[in-house]
């Protein structure tokens, strides 16, 4: 009796319906405090070489843009990335491109304006700000372009 009490009870535990799986909630990786410290100091990066471009050091400010490549790569490497990490990233690319199309490097200077173009026209919401960058971009690529014969 004792064996079938414990069958009949082995065979309707069987038929419970499976536990809810366990949700796994995945951190915000902008939350972390080295992601809004890496915007912090790509911005600080872009306005150093800015200022070297205009001041007339163009290898320095080069340097600066070369040494901030692996804090934009951070920065766009989480899903979302916010808005004033893309703002810095944006603006050192805008540099870049800018210092290449001065030295003559049309090709790629329009490249880094394409990828500016469509960071801001993709950016939801829209504001008047990232309108003024598309309007920025935009007119690099036309800059680009006229350099290269396109139009």
């Amino acid at each position: 009796m004792r064996s079938v009490c414990v069958a009949a009870t082995l065979i309707l535990s069987a038929c419970a319906p499976a536990p809810p799986p366990v949700e796994h909630v995945q951190a915000d990786p902008t939350r972390e405090p080295g992601y809004a410290e890496a915007t912090g100091r790509l911005t600080a990066m872009s306005l150093e070489a800015e200022g070297l471009l205009k001041s007339g050091k163009p290898d320095q400010a080069a340097a600066l843009i070369t040494a901030g490549q692996p804090l934009l790569n951070r920065l766009l490497s989480v899903p979302r990335p916010t808005l004033p990490a893309m703002e810095a990233v944006s603006d050192l690319d805008q540099l870049y491109g800018r210092m290449l199309l001065e030295n003559r490097n049309y090709g790629w200077a329009r490249l880094l304006f394409q990828k500016n173009l469509i960071r801001w026209k993709n950016w939801k919401p829209q504001t008047p700000e990232t309108a003024r960058r598309v309007k920025l971009a935009a007119a690099a690529i036309a800059e680009c372009d006229r350099h290269l014969g396109l139009y």
